[in-house]
């Protein structure tokens, strides 16, 4: 009777690892001008994470610094309401506050995230980390507060004017927003982030020279 039952373990044990491999897999959602969308499950959650995959025009430092502009989020994140920043600790890590819009009639959602930027000595490979975090900012009525997210930018040097940009984003809504809305309508946003990002990078690039 031993063997069964060790048997009937391994096999358990086997198609549980073949399951959180399978979790594991990005899916490939869609491409438009170069721009690669992701998404894969995430366990204990109904909302699809996403990964967006990209090559720009631009220098790595180009990048940091506008991600690190809170003032020009409104210009190039897609439903971005507002932006502000809330704390600036240093170069390299600060704390902002964003609303974004929704259409009627869902109510529209805010977090409050930490940024912060660091760069692997030996790759040159730069890590921009920006999860949401509690307080700092009185909650609003009519508004929902985003509490779980976790957003992190991979920033890889092609050359002096290219860069390799890997985004993976997981987040709640909150609310009363269905997860099949949210992950049927997650994959445009991302794709008109980058697009804007892209034209504003060359806007950028075309003043300096």
């Amino acid at each position: 009777m031993k063997y069964p039952i060790c048997l009937s373990i391994l096999l358990a044990f086997i198609s549980g690892q073949h399951h959180a491999r399978a979790q594991e897999q990005w899916k490939f959602v869609i491409e438009k001008e170069g721009i690669q969308v992701y998404s894969k499950e995430v366990a204990d959650s109904k909302i699809k994470a996403l990964q967006v995959q990209c090559r720009i025009n631009a220098p790595t430092t180009e990048i940091v610094a506008l991600l690190m502009d809170v003032d020009a989020a409104t210009d190039w994140v897609s439903h971005t309401k507002s932006c502000k920043l809330v704390r600036r600790v240093s170069a390299s890590e600060l704390y902002y506050y964003s609303e974004i819009s929704l259409p009627w009639p869902l109510e529209n959602r805010d977090f409050v995230a930490r940024v912060s930027v660091s760069q692997n000595p030996a790759t040159g490979i730069v890590t921009v980390d920006a999860p949401a975090v509690g307080g700092m900012v009185p909650v609003k009525k009519g508004v929902v507060r985003i509490s779980k997210s976790t957003g992190v930018w991979h920033l890889t040097p092609l050359n002096a004017k290219q860069t390799q940009v890997q985004y993976t984003l997981q987040l709640d809504p909150g609310g009363a927003i269905p997860a099949w809305l949210v992950n049927s309508l997650s994959s445009q946003g991302p794709i008109d982030s980058f697009m804007n990002m892209k034209k504003r990078l060359a806007r950028t690039a075309s003043s300096i020279n």
